[in-house]
């Protein structure tokens, strides 16, 4: 079954899922709903379509290798004139937080039967409709998220596993031999993300799903490509 792989890297990326007014959170990981989005912002479909496309990328199995896990940060921003949720009273200023990862590199996958689907994804990727970002308009890619074959005919471990490593070495830092892949589970184990599409964007309702995590082994030959 083929994989289309994504690189994801930024100096600053966000991936929440259970953000609430002025806590804006994130993931340790890209969430399934932030990679369609990707997907979809690249694919032109709108924020009000569901059935279709936007549909058919729901489906899909995700997994992602943690290339380079980054570090979490958090950021400070204020704005005015807030409206109260009750509508009672308006608030001058207001203190928000943004959570974030700095620094970090991830390798995402994501497997289905539909191979059409995919190619037109990943050359959507490389001429998007909408411009693309890591969870937030803000954070831009530091890299193209496309790859040179980036869709294999193979499993999605598999395909994350044969990858070379994404990330550049750093003071001499030498390459890992393995490294740490989350997997969406098909038999309900593992840890609960809400962040299953169930409709359009702009409905924004979100089902669970269940992640299991595994290291992998890089192959001989990949960690020589990246040295």
């Amino acid at each position: 079954m083929p994989t289309l792989l994504l690189r994801l890297v930024g100096p600053m990326q966000s991936w929440g899922t259970t953000s609430r007014f002025d806590q804006r959170d994130t993931g340790k990981e890209p969430s399934k709903s932030g990679a369609i989005g990707l997907l979809a912002a690249a694919l032109g479909i709108d924020r009000e379509a569901w059935n279709g496309d936007l549909q058919a990328l729901a489906v899909l199995k995700m997994g992602v290798r943690h290339d380079r896990p980054g570090v979490l940060k958090r950021d400070y921003q204020t704005a005015q004139h807030i409206i109260s949720a009750d509508r009672s009273k308006v608030h001058e200023t207001a203190v928000t937080t943004r959570d974030y990862l700095a620094d970090a590199v991830f390798l995402a996958g994501l497997e289905g039967a539909d191979r059409n689907l995919l190619e037109r994804a990943h050359a959507a990727l490389q001429n998007p409709v909408w411009p693309l970002a890591l969870g937030r308009k803000s954070y831009v890619p530091a890299e193209p998220i496309w790859l040179e074959d980036g869709i294999v005919d193979a499993p999605l471990l598999s395909a994350l596993a044969a990858r070379p490593w994404l990330a550049t070495p750093r003071n001499k830092e030498p390459t890992p031999e393995r490294l740490l892949v989350s997997l969406e589970s098909t038999n309900g184990s593992g840890a609960l993300r809400m962040d299953q599409p169930l409709s359009s964007f702009a409905d924004r309702r979100f089902g669970a799903r269940y992640v299991h995590s595994e290291w992998v082994t890089l192959k001989p030959e990949a960690r020589d490509a990246a040295a």
